[in-house]
């Protein structure tokens, strides 16, 4: 089974951030960052890990961060199957 689909099977949604920072040489202009990956809603570990690498690593500060948190497969959407048609 590839890892995606695992995860998503464990429970985890893809998460989406827009990470607004300063930029080190110019703290009125701010950037956008997307980040995108596989996360566990309401604590979101995997992002929470990420914003911490952000702050003790790199030198723009955060100003904000918003994300987007979407299950894609759901206990009703996913349903073991018994049998299979051969067609030729």
């Amino acid at each position: 089974m590839h890892k995606d689909m695992e995860r998503q099977l464990q429970g985890y949604g893809l998460t989406t951030a827009q990470i607004i920072y300063r930029m080190p040489d110019h703290q009125t202009i701010l950037q956008t960052y997307i980040w995108q990956d596989y996360d566990l809603a309401p604590d979101f570990p995997e992002m929470r890990s990420f914003l911490k690498f952000w702050q003790e690593r790199l030198d723009g500060p955060l100003h904000s961060v918003r994300y987007m948190h979407r299950k894609l497969i759901s206990a009703t959407e996913w349903r073991a199957l018994r049998g299979e048609f051969i067609i030729n």
